[in-house]
């Protein structure tokens, strides 16, 4: 059965532009059909070309919202691995397994290729009605105070797209918009390449293992990383010198070598191979008027840990449900600022983290690389210093501590980025674990009951508090507002573990799942105020004026 469309009253006839068709794209324009906004996409490529695995990990948080459009069948047909080991040459130095603060029906991650996964959101699309446009190339765009415009090349001549909003999913090279709004995307460049080779061999019992090599005799002086794929394919990165050839390689026999050193004397295949060069950049601005910038259009890292696909993935929920309140007149065209506010800071983190992993695995200098060295032949034999060896960062939901839309609770603060592999205690700005609810609240589990509005879990079933709370939430808002006791949707003691919720007190939980508040109950100026805050009804920092001409190759503002 199709799941239910989110409750909107009647919006603008015009549409939300999704400029891109990629994973992030695709999930962005689900994400509006299912809270009842029509949506266009438009993309540059004459039809879908399935090459190569691309981005291939999906995290917990990815499959939890994929599951929700109705595309669990990707968290099913993926390989799912729990446990990524990391060697310094012949030797294990560790290995992190990942936990569930919650009690999730989904695996930490599971290996997909992209173009499967987008091979699986295709046919939602169309059932959901949204119109796919290729060979539409976006080459400017203009906005004002009621709406965007788009303007696209075509075949048969340019056409130009009209639209409330427009999120752009447009990747690497899609800097027509960016230069249309007059948004920077400074970075670094990295001079090492990673050739990446899908492998399809039988490698027996590395299937549920992502491994990590340091200074292979394979692959000496650099890194090797072996990620396993369904159908018995490995990707394999190498890390290899800037002048790297590939043709060269294959024609003389050394990828034949390469591959040979890993694989041993089993039958193998090539499936697909390439040589990339990896980028750190942010967009500086994320939100223009009506348009935000999503994924690899706004920000750009470097693979290891998982973080491209993943918070293009959150992008598109955080924009999407505040496109939808915002046009349903249930909250400030101010809201889709805390877009920028939180995603922006999202994806520094996601900078940072990567840019360290990088300068780990590729030293600037001779300093460095004597560093690297010894932490690393001091890991071999002391594990205090694991925590100093830098594979890569797991990907994981960047928690909305510091948003304007967050209210803080002096009695649960925020304790800091956790030790690797692991969650932060619950608090505001954290995203609510998944965990069974009772079946009497219409659902099977705790996530899609969220994702419906925003939700207040009560910590007392008392009818006069219940009474009282929902009654200052809705004086607070005419969005439409669920109130559930703890007790009455715990079905195992998961959500009240979680949540370690006391008697009286009150969660406000926005629609992407994440804490706004924690409040007591009986205190209903601080539940209104709290609701208030989580829809942007706060003093925000001033978004870039809307020029009347933001076309490429005309006037630009610049944030």
């Amino acid at each position: 059965m199709a799941p239910p469309v989110f409750p909107v009253p009647p919006s603008p006839d015009e549409p939300v532009l999704v400029l891109g068709a990629g994973p992030v794209g695709q999930t962005a324009a689900l994400l509006l059909a299912r809270r009842g906004v029509p949506a266009v996409v438009v993309d540059s490529r004459s039809e879908r070309d399935a090459i190569g695995s691309k981005a291939i990990c999906q995290q917990r948080e990815v499959l939890d919202v994929w599951d929700w459009l109705g595309a669990g069948s990707i968290a099913r047909e993926g390989l799912t691995w729990d446990t990524a080991r990391t060697f310094y040459r012949d030797r294990e130095l560790f290995s992190v397994r990942l936990g569930d603060p919650g009690s999730s029906h989904l695996p930490p991650f599971v290996n997909l290729s992209q173009s499967r996964t987008e091979e699986v959101l295709d046919p939602l699309l169309e059932a959901a009605g949204v119109q796919v446009l290729w060979n539409h190339t976006v080459t400017g765009l203009a906005q004002d105070g009621d709406g965007v415009e788009v303007t696209c090349r075509t075949p048969d001549g340019p056409v130009r797209l009209k639209g409330t909003h427009a999120l752009s999913c447009l990747g690497a090279h899609g800097g027509a918009v960016r230069a249309a709004l007059g948004v920077g995307f400074e970075g670094t460049s990295f001079d090492d390449r990673f050739l990446i080779c899908d492998i399809r061999a039988d490698l027996g019992h590395w299937q549920r293992e992502r491994r990590f090599y340091f200074d292979p005799e394979w692959n000496p002086g650099r890194q090797v990383l072996i990620h396993p794929c369904p159908g018995s394919v490995y990707r394999i990165d190498w890390q290899v010198p800037a002048g790297f050839d590939l043709e060269a390689e294959r024609r003389d026999g050394r990828l034949e070598a390469r591959i040979r050193q890993i694989v041993g004397e089993r039958a193998y295949e090539i499936v697909w191979s390439s040589v990339y060069r990896f980028h750190t950049r942010v967009a500086d601005r994320m939100r223009v008027g009506r348009v935000l910038l999503l994924g690899d259009n706004a920000h750009l890292v470097a693979p290891f840990g998982a973080r491209g696909l993943n918070s293009g993935v959150a992008d598109a929920e955080n924009a999407v449900w505040k496109i939808a309140y915002v046009r349903a007149g249930w909250a400030p065209q101010e809201l889709l600022e805390s877009y920028h506010a939180e995603r922006h800071a999202a994806a520094v983190e996601n900078a940072d983290v990567t840019s360290a992993t990088m300068r780990f695995l590729v030293p600037r200098d001779e300093q460095e690389h004597r560093v690297r060295r010894t932490v690393l032949e001091r890991a071999v034999s002391d594990p205090s210093h694991h925590h100093r060896v830098d594979s890569g960062r797991l990907a994981e939901p960047f928690w909305y501590t510091d948003s304007p839309l967050t209210t803080p609770c002096p009695d649960r603060p925020f304790g800091g980025r956790p030790p690797r592999g692991q969650t932060p205690d619950l608090c505001p700005g954290v995203l609510v674990p998944d965990a069974p609810v009772s079946a009497g609240s219409g659902y099977r589990r705790l996530r899609p009951l969220l994702r419906e509005g925003l939700t207040l879990l009560v910590g007392d079933a008392s009818a006069v508090v219940l009474k009282a709370v929902r009654e200052a939430a809705e004086r607070a808002t005419r969005a439409p507002v669920a109130v559930h006791p703890v007790t009455e949707l715990d079905t195992d003691g998961a959500l009240t573990r979680a949540l370690r919720a006391r008697p009286g007190q009150v969660w406000l939980v926005r629609p992407d799942a994440h804490v706004a508040a924690v409040v007591e109950g009986a205190d209903t100026a601080a539940v209104q105020r709290a609701v208030r805050t989580a829809l942007g009804h706060v003093p925000a920092p001033s978004s870039p004026d809307l020029p009347s001409d933001t076309s490429v190759g005309g006037p630009a503002t610049r944030a």
